[in-house]
């Protein structure tokens, strides 16, 4: 008996409805495409509040960014410099 003859005895059995099968892809592509639709139209909306959020805002995340980096690196010199001054003294 050959592979090909106990494949047909397997699946002899099952069959499947093509228009259902049909009709499901059609709706599940449908559906995907709507949902897709949606996901797009969403992060449109979220954008464009952000934007006018910024907009909004005295000042800019840049210059915020900006000066925010500005106070780090100080204080990393200043914690530097204090330890180099603890470390001279002893």
């Amino acid at each position: 008996m050959g592979t090909n003859q106990t494949d047909q005895k397997i699946f002899a059995g099952f069959q499947v409805n093509r228009q259902l099968l049909s009709a499901g892809l059609v709706l599940g592509g449908v559906g995907a495409a709507a949902g897709l639709l949606g996901t797009v139209l969403v992060g449109v909306a979220l954008a464009t509040a952000g934007r006018g959020w910024v907009r909004q805002l005295e000042t800019p995340p840049t210059e915020r960014a900006a000066r925010t980096l500005q106070q780090a690196r100080a204080a990393s010199q200043a914690g530097l410099d204090a330890w180099r001054n603890a470390a001279s003294v002893n």
